[in-house]
């Protein structure tokens, strides 16, 4: 997997999801200060098809509502960050 951006905010995420056109979006979900499902939401309504994972220091279970009502493909806590376990999340392994 390659880097093809880093964002620092929401509407520079957007931004940068508009212009790079990834495959795959990690979003922190503290975003800069902002929210990280805030910005997801932006994402998946601005019409590129892009996979959206949410990603956290945080345990899952701490945030279990907010990423099963959000429109990611899952959550991985940034410990277990990896190409194989963003395939994994994604169904693809």
């Amino acid at each position: 997997m390659t880097v093809a951006g880093v964002a620092g905010s929401g509407a520079e995420a957007v931004e940068q999801v508009r212009t790079l056109r990834p495959d795959v979006v990690l979003i922190d979900i503290r975003l800069g200060g902002e929210s990280g499902f805030e910005a997801a939401r932006q994402l998946a309504g601005g019409g590129h098809p892009a996979a959206l994972i949410m990603i956290s220091s945080h345990a899952e279970d701490d945030y279990a509502d907010l990423i099963a009502d959000s429109p990611t493909a899952g959550f991985l806590a940034k410990a277990e960050l990896s190409a194989v376990a963003i395939r994994r999340v994604l169904g693809m392994g």
